[in-house]
Protein backbone atom coordinates (compact mmCIF):
# COMPACT_ATOMS: atom_id res chain seq x y z
CA UNK A 1 0.00 0.00 0.00
CA UNK A 2 0.98 3.62 -0.44
CA UNK A 3 0.58 6.72 1.71
CA UNK A 4 1.31 10.06 0.07
CA UNK A 5 1.81 13.26 2.05
CA UNK A 6 1.61 16.61 0.29
CA UNK A 7 3.71 19.44 1.73
CA UNK A 8 3.35 23.07 0.68
CA UNK A 9 1.75 26.43 1.26
CA UNK A 10 -1.88 27.05 0.46
CA UNK A 11 -2.73 27.60 -3.23
CA UNK A 12 0.49 25.95 -4.39
CA UNK A 13 -1.32 23.45 -6.63
CA UNK A 14 -1.61 20.45 -4.30
CA UNK A 15 -5.28 19.65 -4.93
CA UNK A 16 -4.95 20.16 -8.68
CA UNK A 17 -1.92 17.86 -8.67
CA UNK A 18 -4.02 15.27 -6.80
CA UNK A 19 -6.79 15.50 -9.41
CA UNK A 20 -4.30 15.19 -12.28
CA UNK A 21 -2.21 12.35 -10.83
CA UNK A 22 -3.98 10.42 -8.06
CA UNK A 23 -7.74 10.85 -8.51
CA UNK A 24 -8.29 7.37 -9.95
CA UNK A 25 -5.94 5.49 -7.64
CA UNK A 26 -5.76 7.15 -4.19
CA UNK A 27 -8.34 8.28 -1.66
CA UNK A 28 -7.98 12.01 -0.81
CA UNK A 29 -7.98 13.06 2.84
CA UNK A 30 -8.14 16.83 3.28
CA UNK A 31 -9.00 19.13 6.15
CA UNK A 32 -10.61 21.39 3.54
CA UNK A 33 -13.25 18.68 3.15
CA UNK A 34 -13.44 17.20 6.64
CA UNK A 35 -13.06 20.30 8.86
CA UNK A 36 -12.07 18.40 12.05
CA UNK A 37 -9.10 16.27 13.07
CA UNK A 38 -11.50 13.71 14.55
CA UNK A 39 -13.13 13.13 11.14
CA UNK A 40 -9.70 13.07 9.50
CA UNK A 41 -8.44 10.44 11.97
CA UNK A 42 -11.53 8.28 11.50
CA UNK A 43 -11.30 8.41 7.71
CA UNK A 44 -7.57 7.66 7.73
CA UNK A 45 -8.12 4.69 10.05
CA UNK A 46 -10.85 3.38 7.75
CA UNK A 47 -8.66 3.76 4.66
CA UNK A 48 -5.79 1.95 6.37
CA UNK A 49 -8.06 -0.87 7.58
CA UNK A 50 -9.26 -1.31 3.97
CA UNK A 51 -5.67 -1.18 2.66
CA UNK A 52 -6.60 1.81 0.51
CA UNK A 53 -3.97 4.02 -1.13
CA UNK A 54 -4.18 7.49 0.43
CA UNK A 55 -3.12 11.07 -0.27
CA UNK A 56 -2.99 13.50 2.67
CA UNK A 57 -3.82 16.79 0.93
CA UNK A 58 -3.04 19.34 3.64
CA UNK A 59 -0.22 21.90 4.00
CA UNK A 60 1.77 19.66 6.42
CA UNK A 61 4.49 22.32 6.76
CA UNK A 62 6.54 20.87 9.64
CA UNK A 63 8.04 17.53 10.55
CA UNK A 64 5.79 17.59 13.62
CA UNK A 65 2.71 17.92 11.37
CA UNK A 66 3.82 15.00 9.20
CA UNK A 67 5.01 12.50 11.83
CA UNK A 68 1.52 11.34 12.84
CA UNK A 69 0.78 10.27 9.26
CA UNK A 70 4.21 8.73 8.72
CA UNK A 71 3.91 6.68 11.93
CA UNK A 72 0.47 5.35 10.95
CA UNK A 73 1.68 4.47 7.48
CA UNK A 74 4.81 2.73 8.76
CA UNK A 75 2.88 0.79 11.44
CA UNK A 76 0.69 -0.57 8.65
CA UNK A 77 3.50 -1.34 6.19
CA UNK A 78 2.63 1.48 3.79
CA UNK A 79 5.22 2.87 1.42
CA UNK A 80 5.44 6.52 2.51
CA UNK A 81 5.99 9.19 -0.13
CA UNK A 82 6.36 12.94 0.30
CA UNK A 83 5.61 15.54 -2.36
CA UNK A 84 7.01 18.99 -1.61
CA UNK A 85 5.34 21.74 -3.64
CA UNK A 86 7.81 24.48 -4.50
CA UNK A 87 5.85 27.69 -4.81
CA UNK A 88 6.56 31.37 -4.53
CA UNK A 89 4.31 33.24 -2.14
CA UNK A 90 3.43 35.76 -4.86
CA UNK A 91 2.16 32.98 -7.15
CA UNK A 92 0.12 31.40 -4.37
CA UNK A 93 -1.39 34.78 -3.48
CA UNK A 94 -2.45 35.25 -7.13
CA UNK A 95 -4.05 31.79 -7.24
CA UNK A 96 -5.70 32.35 -3.87
CA UNK A 97 -7.19 35.66 -5.05
CA UNK A 98 -8.99 33.78 -7.85
CA UNK A 99 -10.73 31.59 -5.28
CA UNK A 100 -14.19 32.35 -3.97
CA UNK A 101 -16.02 31.74 -0.71
CA UNK A 102 -14.61 29.26 1.80
CA UNK A 103 -11.81 28.23 -0.59
CA UNK A 104 -10.17 31.67 -0.36
CA UNK A 105 -8.04 32.05 2.74
CA UNK A 106 -6.64 35.26 4.27
CA UNK A 107 -3.23 36.20 2.83
CA UNK A 108 -1.76 36.00 6.34
CA UNK A 109 -2.46 32.26 6.33
CA UNK A 110 -0.15 31.78 3.35
CA UNK A 111 2.59 33.93 4.88
CA UNK A 112 2.28 32.08 8.19
CA UNK A 113 2.55 28.64 6.58
CA UNK A 114 5.52 29.72 4.44
CA UNK A 115 7.35 30.93 7.56
CA UNK A 116 7.18 27.50 9.23
CA UNK A 117 7.59 25.37 6.07
CA UNK A 118 10.29 22.68 6.47
CA UNK A 119 11.72 20.54 3.67
CA UNK A 120 10.87 16.85 4.05
CA UNK A 121 13.76 14.50 4.84
CA UNK A 122 14.29 10.76 4.63
CA UNK A 123 15.11 10.75 8.36
CA UNK A 124 11.39 11.48 8.99
CA UNK A 125 10.56 8.07 7.54
CA UNK A 126 9.80 8.85 3.90
CA UNK A 127 10.65 6.10 1.42
CA UNK A 128 10.57 8.55 -1.49
CA UNK A 129 10.49 12.36 -1.73
CA UNK A 130 9.56 14.37 -4.81
CA UNK A 131 9.69 18.09 -5.46
CA UNK A 132 6.89 19.54 -7.56
CA UNK A 133 6.94 22.85 -9.38
CA UNK A 134 3.74 23.94 -11.07
CA UNK A 135 4.24 25.56 -14.48
CA UNK A 136 1.64 27.69 -16.17
CA UNK A 137 -0.43 25.86 -18.73
CA UNK A 138 -0.79 27.42 -22.12
CA UNK A 139 -3.98 26.56 -23.98
CA UNK A 140 -3.92 27.16 -27.73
Amino acid sequence: MEGVIFIGIQASGKSTFYKDNFFNTHFRISMDLLNTRNKENQLLATCISLQQKVVIDNTNPTQEDRIKYIQKFKENKYKTIGYYFKSKVEESLKRNNKRRGKEKIPDMGIFSTKKKLEYPTFSEGFDEIYFVEIKKRVVL
